[in-house]
């Protein structure tokens, strides 16, 4: 159950990020609001999670989603731009946590 709640709140920190930045430091409402939402309960994911999943490898697992997430939210919806080289390391990103989760 922990892992389920760990990646739901890796999730939930791309959202956070995303939300962050189409409130435009604070002055929209709506995606404000979605920030704070979903800042808590990804905060909230993730110290349930710790309970029970090691600190640094925990920890990783949810960064590395919400990196990935956020970088793909941002060239797919945003426009920033995806090249062979983003997606070589975003996966460079995920190989590692997948390394850390299997050294767990």
């Amino acid at each position: 159950m922990a892992w389920v709640v760990l990646v739901v709140s890796g999730l939930l920190e791309a959202v956070w990020a995303t939300a962050l930045n189409a409130s435009q430091g604070f002055t929209r409402l709506w995606p404000s609001v979605v920030f704070g939402v979903s800042l808590v309960l990804s905060m909230g994911g993730l110290a349930f999670a710790l309970r029970t999943v090691a600190l640094g490898t925990g920890y990783a697992v949810w960064v590395a989603i919400g990196v990935v997430g956020t970088a793909l939210v941002g060239a797919f919806l945003f426009g920033e731009g995806f090249s062979a080289a983003k997606a070589a390391c975003l996966a460079l990103i995920v190989a590692g946590v997948v390394g850390l989760k299997l050294l767990h």
